[in-house]
């Protein structure tokens, strides 16, 4: 109970200014004193001083911090502090409603889609309901998006966060099916929010958001596989967006047309080839609990995904099926044709999928936002994440995945801190395309400081900067980098703190070492980054030019560039010296692009060859792809299936040698023992 007033002369407004003041002064000589100093017990007896009945808020204290103390205090008083944990924050707009555009093909939307003009949410965009915390902030807005932006802003500022690194979030259905007047309307206005300019072209609005104060380090851009073609990434390009976020849904083709998608299968796997290819990230979304799917089947499709190099996206948001009303999916519910998983089945499922997620992969979510008393039926709990954490640990697992291991997050929910940095390399075959992850991390405590996405252009490179042969199908010699992060809380630009991982140098160590991957392993002549508007000075400082829409720097001359001619490689064993082992490569771009063209010699004419001898160190003049599933998926199906065509596959967990018969991989000679694989004996190329 609160004690009398000492001055009932005072409002209670006066007196909630004076028990601000003092709370932050008694913050201020905490931590000139440098006293740990618990803010709620802190709140609550000043206020109790001063005969209030409630505590001042957050912001209000934030408000009150003197100009001179805010770099010291904020760090303290920021509110919802995993905002702004991975070192930016993100600021999610939505563009006005309008109908799916599949619509015309199909004839309605997906099965399970609230929203939308036609839907009982008539106010809402597709896919969304309108109370979620952005629907809701954009309907205040009335759909603009410079209010949307500036709005949140000052919301973010409010609470205790640094604005200097922003990246959008542009949701409400496929943006890119919208009218062109529209779309560049909608982006010229979330580059002027930032710079205070009012321009008249997009080219206008992104030049000077590149020089503004608050910077925009990126966009991404929600949209289908079908308008994720060629024309809609060169467009995308011009708007200063690095990030897709693309509806997949399920993997499964049956499971596709009988939920209403209006696309295939296929034109996802083409729409991540095309998109890697232009140097974007590749977040996909996809639904566990859809329709004549099942659990095994389900937990099976997650295993395809991240194992099969045709998907394989950089980020993924899980999104258990929910029953709204109004939906097609509520209709069969209704009549019993559909019933979602239980609660603990569900909690299962997503536990399991997470064990599978590889350490390049970042989980953004894994639940939607929509209120649960607009959930007929599905997830029952709000705090889904913690539920399958605690369900992971039953079963021993853990998650790897970006987010998880995110210097930031760590240190807020483990208060742990990295003690032991190392780089770390990780390849792997995507899509068409050789990708190298490296992260400088805590090995130890599996901290992830900060990371690189380095992939080598393929033939199919569409865009002319990103190649330096003119010749269609040729190699275009180059290489892009899709994707630098250090993570951590964000440190406004131009600062420096000696407690943070920001502006500590991490980055351009990174970009060093991809510079050398590409110039050495690659072969590239030419490296390029596909960089936020607001980060291109970062890549000037470190020798890169602007080029169309990418940062581009020349590695050395195209006469002096060297190709990787056929070969073999001989591993000789120390003793006797006899050749073990050749590996002749064809040519090195039909590896990375066309698996079949793969010819595997053994020396030795033995039916089955398998040794435990043979150490990775002994191995020379190699380069490394990474582990054979890695490489080449367990079935072998895409291998591309011409006779005679080999490759590396997985029987029993041990790597063996497949070839394909027809369309069948027949087990062709056991490999090396996986124990002595260490990090990856994957393909040996002759340099």
């Amino acid at each position: 109970m609160p004690k009398p007033r000492k001055n009932a002369a005072l409002s209670n407004e006066q007196l909630m200014v004076m028990t601000i003041n003092e709370v932050v002064a008694q913050l201020v000589k905490a931590v000139k004193d440098k006293r740990d100093i618990n803010l709620n017990k802190l709140k609550s007896a000043i206020a109790s001083k001063y005969g209030l009945s409630s505590q001042p808020r957050l912001v209000d204290l934030i408000a009150a911090v003197p100009p001179e103390h805010k770099h010291v205090l904020l760090p303290h008083l920021k509110a919802k502090p995993v905002r702004s944990a991975s070192g930016i924050v993100v600021i999610a707009v939505m563009c006005k409603p309008h109908r799916c555009p599949h619509i015309a093909m199909t004839g309605n939307v997906c099965v399970y889609c609230p929203g939308g003009p036609d839907s009982d949410f008539e106010y809402s965009t597709q896919s969304y309901t309108g109370y979620e915390p952005t629907s809701m902030r954009a309907i205040r807005a009335r759909y603009n998006p410079y209010i949307q932006t500036r709005h949140r802003i000052e919301q973010l500022q409010q609470l205790g966060h640094a604005c200097d690194k922003v990246e959008f979030i542009v949701m409400g259905g496929t943006f890119m099916c919208l009218s062109e007047e529209y779309r560049d309307y909608f982006i010229r206005n979330l580059h002027d929010a930032l710079s205070g300019h009012s321009s008249s072209s997009v080219d206008e609005a992104v030049s000077y958001s590149e020089r503004s104060r608050t910077k925009c380090v990126g966009i991404t851009i929600e949209t289908r596989p079908d308008y994720c073609l060629k024309k809609h990434l060169s467009e995308m390009l011009r708007y200063g967006c690095t990030r897709l976020e693309i509806g997949v849904q399920s993997v499964y083709e049956d499971v596709a047309r009988d939920t209403n998608r209006g696309h295939t299968v296929r034109a996802v796997c083409e729409s991540f080839h095309l998109s890697k290819d232009a140097g974007f990230k590749v977040v996909a979304h996809m639904m566990p609990d859809l329709p004549n799917v099942g659990w095994d089947r389900d937990l099976a499709q997650f295993a395809e995904y991240f194992e099969n190099p045709a998907f394989r996206s950089d980020g993924l948001k899980i999104y258990p099926t929910l029953v709204i009303r109004g939906t097609g999916l509520y209709e069969l519910w209704r009549t019993g044709r559909y019933r979602s998983y239980p609660s603990t089945m569900l909690i299962d499922l997503v536990a399991r999928i997470l064990a599978l997620v590889p350490p390049w992969t970042r989980v953004y979510r894994i639940q939607r936002d929509i209120p649960m008393p607009l959930v007929t039926s599905g997830v029952e709990h709000g705090n889904l994440r913690e539920l399958v954490l605690a369900r992971m640990a039953e079963l021993g697992a853990s998650c790897r995945d970006v987010r998880t291991r995110e210097v930031g997050i760590q240190e807020i929910h483990s208060r742990v801190r990295p003690y032991q940095i190392e780089l770390i390399r990780r390849d792997y075959v995507a899509n068409g395309g050789w990708e190298t992850f490296l992260a400088y991390e805590d090995p130890y405590q599996d901290i992830l400081i900060g990371l690189l996405r380095l992939r080598q252009c393929s033939p199919q490179t569409f865009r002319q900067e990103l190649r330096v042969s003119s010749q269609v199908d040729a190699d275009p010699l180059c290489s892009i980098v899709r994707e630098l992060h250090v993570y951590g809380s964000a440190v406004p630009i131009a600062a420096k703190d000696p407690t943070k991982f920001q502006h500590q140098g991490f980055g351009a160590l990174l970009m060093e070492e991809a510079e050398r991957i590409a110039r050495e392993e690659h072969g590239s002549v030419k490296i390029a980054v596909i960089s936020g508007v607001g980060t291109r000075d970062y890549y000037r400082k470190l020798g890169y030019e602007l080029e169309g829409p990418y940062m581009t720097k020349m590695l050395r001359h195209a006469e002096e560039a060297t190709s990787i001619a056929t070969g073999a490689y001989f591993n000789y064993l120390d003793g006797n010296r006899s050749p073990v082992l050749a590996i002749v490569v064809i040519d090195i771009k039909l590896l990375l692009y066309l698996p079949g063209a793969v010819l595997f010699m053994f020396l030795r004419n033995h039916p089955v060859y398998q040794t435990s001898s043979m150490d990775v160190s002994k191995l020379r003049r190699c380069s490394w792809i990474g582990h054979p599933t890695s490489v080449l998926h367990s079935t072998g199906r895409y291998l591309g299936g011409e006779p005679d065509s080999f490759g590396l596959s997985l029987r029993n967990g041990k790597p063996v040698i497949t070839r394909m018969v027809g369309k069948v991989p027949v087990e062709f000679m056991a490999c090396i023992d996986d124990a002595t694989l260490r990090d990856g004996i994957g393909l040996a190329l002759v340099t």
